[in-house]
């Protein structure tokens, strides 16, 4: 599935534009490990073309910065850094004011990232999709915004805002709340059944806001609507509608009314549809807003959420929509849609892209004319000396994950961590980098990532040594398979 707001520490020394004429060696955010279909592997060179603003060093109270070309299109392959440095005590705010990048979650391919740089660790948080995340509330004077694009789909990018404020003055914007001291929150994530703040603020006192709006829908078909439509909605809204159906159904929601307050941007009344069973359980399917009927929604499994989000601001008569039980078996897609053999419906771009997105694969096959070739490689014997020596010696590209197209390109790559085989740890370390850059291949054909253990006890036995280098800890592990089944995973 392809790439909202997901949190990770992925980073990885390579070549960044900064704004300056020239790039720096610098440890960067980038494709440091993640699960099929996550974008190009980090390479020495490369940058924007000229004449557009990619990275920078911020330094001034207050500011913004936004992707080359917006609100156009970005540009491909893109790298951007910008580097923001408020004077102490005061920490960074960033405000995304827009955002169109390619996704949604878990953001393998574009991101937009924001990494705080503290002195024993840094935090990192990753955005894409079609809705810009809450204010950032950073513990830090010092902080790196990363944006990167793979070279497939773009979008318009984004927009950002930054200010520095003292640590007792942080805030969220009106249509956020705020808790755990500085985190924000959006309304969809308010009163959703999932407790995301610490001091269980988000969760508390939610009895009025689900009143006669939202709950639990069952059954082959059913209608739901705004609070007192066909009248104007109630002020300060949040309503989630969990919509499920028998197993080897789809939900299918159609809006047979639909007036909310015209805005710009959908984040002060709007209706969010999600493909599952939760708010933030899967991709979102749509945002809503303003007085255009939005299209039929189609979820990908028998699990469908809902959302409506009203302020305390303009009402307006709100929605009605319907929805129904369709089986996989007589599931349409709509056209522009790709109809997967089990029914799912993906977009056209997702075809022969170099990631199966349908069950079976059926979006990857017939592609010999296609840019990103399918995935059917056989295995080949390990030639990188560096990784010549690991529990395994049969290995397979191209590399669908780094998007690496042979051994001599991983070799090429894997000299920018020749630094790091200096360090003590050097072994465990070096079955992680191998086992991501040249993974093994399964005698079924394939290949499998290393194991969250082999990343989690390089981290354990690295970090200390990396500080020496002012380097944080160069891999996301969340982002490996946790299991020990050689099927699943592999122990270099």
């Amino acid at each position: 599935m392809k790439g909202q707001a997901v949190e990770d520490a992925t980073s990885s020394p390579v070549r960044l534009n900064t704004g300056d004429a020239a790039s720096q060696t610098l440890p960067a955010t980038s494709a440091g490990g993640g699960p099929p279909g996550s974008t190009s592997a980090p390479r020495p060179a490369g940058g924007p073309t000229p004449g557009t603003r990619c990275g920078g060093v911020l330094s001034d109270p207050e500011g913004s910065f936004s992707s080359p070309n917006h609100p156009g299109s970005y540009p491909p392959d893109l790298l951007c850094v910008w580097v923001i440095r408020v004077a102490p005590p005061s920490q960074v705010q960033i405000r995304v004011t827009s955002l169109t990048v390619e996704g949604p979650s878990p953001c393998l391919f574009d991101w937009l990232e924001v990494q705080e740089q503290m002195e024993q660790s840094a935090v990192v948080t990753r955005f894409c999709g079609n809705v810009a995340p809450p204010t950032v509330n950073t513990n830090s004077s010092s902080v790196w915004v990363t944006f990167r694009s793979d070279g497939s789909i773009a979008g318009n990018g984004f927009a950002a805002q930054y200010r520095a404020v003292r640590p007792a003055h942080k805030s969220c914007s009106r249509e956020e709340l705020m808790c755990d001291g500085g985190r924000c929150l959006l309304r969809a994530s308010v009163c959703d059944g999932r407790p995301d703040c610490r001091d269980g603020a988000d969760e508390a006192d939610c009895s009025h806001k689900h009143k006669d709006c939202g709950g639990q829908r069952t059954g082959g078909y059913g209608s739901i609507s705004s609070p007192n439509h066909p009248g104007p909605y109630p002020h300060q809204q949040l309503c989630a509608w969990h919509i499920s159906v028998e197993e080897g159904h789809v939900v299918a929601l159609s809006f047979q009314n639909f007036s909310l307050e015209t805005q710009d941007v959908c984040e002060f009344d709007y209706v969010e549809v999600h493909d599952g069973g939760h708010a933030g359980a899967g991709r979102v399917l749509g945002r809503f807003c303003g007085t255009t009927f939005p299209p039929d929604v189609t979820s990908s499994g028998p699990h469908m959420t809902v959302v409506f989000v009203a302020d305390e601001g303009v009402a307006d008569s709100g929605f009605n929509a319907t929805y129904r039980a369709v089986s996989v078996l007589g599931k349409t897609c709509v056209p522009g849609q790709f109809a997967c053999s089990g029914g799912e419906c993906l977009q056209q771009q997702w075809l022969c892209d170099g990631w199966s997105d349908c069950p079976d694969g059926a979006d990857e096959q017939a592609c010999g004319n296609s840019t990103y070739p399918p995935f059917s490689s056989s295995c080949e014997f390990i030639e990188v000396e560096m990784c010549v020596g690991l529990s395994y010696n049969l290995t397979s590209f191209p590399n669908i994950w780094l998007s690496i197209a042979d051994q001599r390109e991983a070799a090429t790559l894997l000299r920018q961590y020749r630094v790091l085989m200096e360090l003590a740890c050097v072994e465990p370390l070096r079955r992680l980098v191998c086992g991501m850059f040249l993974p093994r291949c399964s005698p079924q054909g394939g290949v499998v990532q290393p194991c969250r253990s082999v990343c989690s006890s390089a981290e354990r036995q690295c970090s200390q040594a990396l500080d020496l280098y002012s380097f944080s800890w160069p891999f996301n592990c969340h982002l490996l398979p946790d299991s020990q089944d050689p099927m699943e995973c592999s122990l270099p």
